[in-house]
Formats: C-alpha cells, structure tokens, sequence
C-alpha cells in the first residue's frame, strides 16, 4: 500500500513541477522582508502586534533570486581600454597642471584675437562701430560686411581702408577729417576718403576736403548718392586682389600686328599700305631705309603718302625753326658799362691839354 501512494507522489510533483516550468514564482511582500510565516501564525500575530515594515532594500537585493532561475544569464564583461604610452599620459599631465596654474582668459579678448577672426573673413568688408545707423550700409548688397574694432572706417583689405565724411558733416566739424587722416598713421597702402557730397553749395566745403586729401597722400572719391558709395566700397573690395590688366593697353604679340599699330600711327596710312610694305620691303628696317622711289613702286603708295612716310622716317627728332634769328638789342647797363672806359680816358685826356692851354694864355698876356 506504500508504494502506490509514493507513486501517486512523485506523479503529483512532477506534474506540478511541469506546470511552474515556465513560470517565475514571484514572493509576497511580507516573505520578501521577512514578515512571512505559515498562515494562521502570521494572522495571530498580525493581530496582536501592529506590523511595521522594515526599511526597502535596495533593486538587486530585492531581485535577487532571479539569478538562480533558469532566464538569467550574466551580463558580458566590458573590454579592457588601452592604456595610452608614458609620453602622452605626460603631456595629458602636463596640460592638465598648466591649465590649472594659468588663469582664464578675460573677457576682451575678443578684441585682441580680431586678427584671426580677419582672417577668416576676408571676404567681407569691416565697419568700424562708428558706422552704426550710416543708411550706406543698407546699400551694400554685393558683399558681405560685419562691425569690428578698426581705426578706419571701412576696412576693404590688408593694406587698403576708407573714411567715410558728408559734406554737411563738414561743415559743422571742419578739423574731423584731417584728425582721423592722422589715427591712420602710415598702415596702409590705399587710404580712400569716399565724400558723400550731400549739400547745394559744394565749392568752398569740397574745396577743403579736396585739400585735406592731396596733402595726406589719399585718394578722393566723390558720391551724390548712398548707392554709389556703397558701389565704390563693393568694387574696391571685389578688385582687392586682381591684377591691373584689365585697364591696360592690350599689346598684340604677332609682328604683323605690331608693324600695323606703328605705321598706322602715320597719317594717311591705312591697314592695306601696311600689308602692301610688309610684302614688298619684308621688315620695318628696310622700309626705314627705301628711298622714296622704291616707295612710290608698290602699289596704293601715292606721292602723298610717300612723302609722309620719308619725312617720318628721315626728319630729325629735334624740330629746327626756320625762322631768321633776331638781333637783340643790348640793355642800356651793358651799353653804359662798355662806354665808361671810353669817358674815363677821354676826360684824362682833357686835363692833359688843358695845362698846355693855361701855358699859350700866360705866354700871350705877358706878350
């Protein structure tokens, strides 16, 4: 009779246990801190005693038996970090104490970096604050400007500026120009004073300012209008750093073309004359030294033309007048200074007769 019941058991347990396979038993709030017990001893004491929870513990503590369950697996383990090589744990040192040490960077040195903040805004144009509120800056669309702490008013390159006077402003403060002309000392190679003439009686104010400029060593340029200032700050800013070729004489390199600008220079010679001694006489030097009949040989050459280009080639650099050359007459000092010897010995002269004269009078009285 033992026997069966044991199996009936152990049938029970392993159903049972098949049913909370996959299942997680999760304990009550009284067996997880302790206040758990068999039923009706915990209902007596419960009711005899009030029942005041401990403390919580802490999130693994609390959770702890899902490490013995069969869904937990352990967290991988992190990756050892390289350590980094004596020298740059040094120099990391290194920084670290001299930061330490060196104090913070005051607050102005905004102004004091203004050179590397203009280097990476070359392309703009810089505005000193004292341009604040000028209606020009609303006309400057072309190119980029922002304020900075300049001297100028408008900063245009590295070796080019701007001051920027009306003429009304002029007339009220009539020492303003040459006082900021002097802040700017000898720091740049192009000193523009852009005048925006702004008044009906512009002689005498566009005068002075005029002056000013010339004595200075600065260019003047003059605008009737906000939009054409601005237009003279954008272009001068635009051309910064391009060559002069585009307002340069453009000078053919062709030998054809050089002998056609030279003997066109001479009146009465046209492109085909040229073409005409090109092929007969083969170089410039050659023409130079035909004579005018071997001129008046190639076809299209009249007697007019001829003559123009041997008197071209064969007249003197030095013009010599033809006009006959005119006595001058002699100033009246130079002809007083040549007749004084002539007086002086005459007059010596007349005392020496004048003692034989006494000497005939004597002779004739005693006579």
């Amino acid at each position: 009779m033992a026997k069966p019941e044991e199996e009936e058991h152990e049938r029970d347990d392993d159903a049972k246990k098949k049913e909370t396979k996959g299942h997680i038993k999760i304990p009550s709030y009284q067996e997880v801190f302790g206040g758990g017990g068999g039923g009706g001893h915990s209902s007596s004491s419960s009711s005899s005693k009030p029942y005041n929870p401990p403390p919580p513990p802490s999130f693994s503590q609390a959770f702890s038996f899902l490490k013995s369950s069969e869904f937990y697996t352990p967290p991988p383990q992190p990756e050892p970090q390289p350590q980094p090589p004596p020298e740059d744990t040094q120099r990391v040192s290194a920084t670290d104490s001299r930061s330490s040490v060196l104090p913070p960077p005051p607050a102005s040195s905004s102004s004091s970096n203004f050179a590397s903040s203009s280097g990476q805004n070359r392309n703009a144009i810089l505005v000193s604050h004292r341009q604040k509120g000028n209606p020009l800056l609303k006309h400057i669309r072309n190119v980029r400007w922002m304020f900075a702490d300049i001297v100028c008013d408008y900063l245009l390159g590295q070796g080019s500026c701007a001051l920027y006077i009306s003429l009304r402003y002029h007339l009220l403060h009539p020492d303003y120009l040459y006082y900021r002309i002097r802040e700017l000392q000898k720091d740049f190679k192009l000193r523009v004073v852009l005048c925006h003439v702004d008044v009906e009686d512009v002689i005498k104010p566009l005068h002075e300012v005029t002056r000013t400029a010339l004595l200075h060593d600065c260019t003047l340029l003059c605008g009737w209008s906000f939009e054409e200032c601005a237009r003279y700050l954008e272009t001068i800013k635009v051309y910064e750093n391009k060559p002069a070729d585009s307002i340069r004489e453009q000078m053919d390199t062709d030998y054809l073309s050089r002998l056609t600008h030279a003997l066109t220079s001479i009146r009465h010679v046209n492109k085909t004359d040229v073409v005409t001694l090109g092929s007969s006489f083969g170089s410039l030097s050659r023409i130079m030294d035909a004579s005018m009949e071997e001129l008046a040989r190639c076809p299209g050459i009249g007697e007019r033309k001829v003559k123009r280009l041997y008197d071209t080639f064969h007249e003197p650099f030095r013009r010599v007048s033809s006009r006959p050359s005119i006595a001058v007459p002699e100033t009246p000092a130079e002809g007083q200074a040549r007749e004084e010897p002539s007086s002086i010995l005459d007059g010596v002269q007349v005392v020496k007769e004048m003692p034989k004269a006494s000497e005939k009078g004597k002779e004739k009285s005693l006579a």
